[in-house]
This record gives C-alpha cells, sequence and structure tokens, in this order.
C-alpha cells in the first residue's frame, strides 16, 4: 500500500491516490468499556472493505478510529486519514494509510473529509463524534450534499441523541423530513444496504 504523508496548507486540496468510493466513519480515540463497540465496529469495517469501499476517518491509530482503521487496510481496503497538527501529541497518527493528510484545523479536517465521502456513518464516540455527524448533517440540511449519512446504533448507544432529535421534530424545531435524512441502523447488514441502494454523489459543497 502507498503511504503519503502530506501537510494541507491552507485547505489546498489534497491530491487523490485512492480508487474506492470512500466512507466515512465518525468514531472514538477511545474503544469505550463494553466490547460490543469493538466488535461492531471491527465487522462494520470488513464488510465496508470486502463489498469494495475505502475509508476516510479521523487519521488516528488509536481507539475506534484505529481499528477501524486496520480492518480495512487488512482487507485490501483504501484508506484516507486526516488530522489536525495539534492533535498529533495525543491521537497518535496512523502512518500505514493509503493517505495521511495532517491540517491546521478541525475545520480543515472536516472539509475535507467530507469533500472525499459518500456517505457518513457515525459509529459510537464522544463529543467530536457526536458533533460532525450532526455538522455533516446541518449540511444536508442546508442543502449541501445529498449523501447518505447514518447513525451506528450499537447497544442502543444513540437511544437519547435519537429521542431528542424526534423532540426537536415534534417541538417544531427539526422540519421531519431533515430528520429523516438521519437513517439509524442496528446492524452493519442494514448500513451496506443504505449504501448499495441509495445514490450517493461523490462531492460535496460546503
Amino acid at each position: 500500500m502507498n503511504y503519503s504523508l502530506e501537510m494541507t496548507k491552507e485547505l489546498k486540496k489534497p491530491i487523490a491516490k485512492t480508487t474506492q468510493i470512500l466512507i466515512a466513519l465518525y468514531c472514538g480515540s477511545r474503544s469505550g468499556t463494553n466490547q460490543v463497540y469493538q466488535e461492531k465496529a471491527i465487522a462494520l469495517a470488513t464488510d465496508i472493505a470486502q463489498e469494495g469501499f475505502g475509508l476516510v476517518y479521523g487519521g488516528a491509530s488509536i481507539g475506534l478510529m484505529g481499528q477501524v482503521a486496520d480492518t480495512v487496510i487488512q482487507h485490501g481496503g483504501e484508506v484516507v486519514g486526516v488530522i489536525p497538527e495539534f492533535m498529533l501529541d495525543y491521537e497518535i497518527a496512523h502512518h500505514h494509510l493509503t493517505e495521511l493528510h495532517i491540517v491546521k484545523t478541525m475545520h480543515e479536517r472536516k472539509a475535507i473529509m467530507a469533500e472525499r465521502a459518500s456517505a457518513f456513518i457515525a459509529l459510537p464516540g464522544g463529543l467530536g463524534t457526536f458533533e460532525e455527524i450532526l455538522e455533516v448533517a446541518t449540511w444536508g440540511q442546508l442543502n449541501q450534499h445529498q449523501k447518505p449519512m447514518m447513525l451506528y446504533n450499537v447497544n442502543g448507544f444513540y437511544d437519547a441523541l435519537i429521542q431528542q432529535l424526534d423532540h426537536a421534530v415534534t417541538e417544531g424545531f427539526l422540519p421531519p423530513q431533515h430528520r429523516a435524512k438521519l437513517i439509524v441502523c442496528h446492524s452493519s447488514e442494514e448500513i451496506l444496504s443504505a449504501l448499495t441502494s441509495l445514490n450517493s454523489p461523490k462531492h460535496v459543497v460546503i
């Protein structure tokens, strides 16, 4: 696998070295306290690679992030990592990827991931994971992209968030058609079905 380390300057568009359609996985730099989160993350990454998709993610070698990257690589998939320079000291960049882009800011990280991805999936994670999937859902609401967006509700992890989103609809703050764009999946089979059946453009305008 050809490894590329690149410092991206002023949101300069990186030169793509990948040939596969990339799926963005938002997930934690920790693995969680329940083994099921690791098991399901690895199983999903395996399915993604075996279906011929590649991965774009946050670039770390630790937690669920590192595990999904390692898994896709082990199954012959291409992996693009994007990590801000200031996070290198504590997230530990993965140095065996198809492409690794070191950027200046979180904004650059998210913009590159959004541009390269053809779909977005949130695995269990913390504040960063919540923020990433909700921001890309906001962009979808504002018609900046029409790519599939999914919550992988492993072990009921996202039950409370789903309830809050539905409450926002009930209270008149979130139009139901925009709530419906954030698909809730309970298995990798549901996710793969969505990826293979939905029309997902390869580019996003942000």
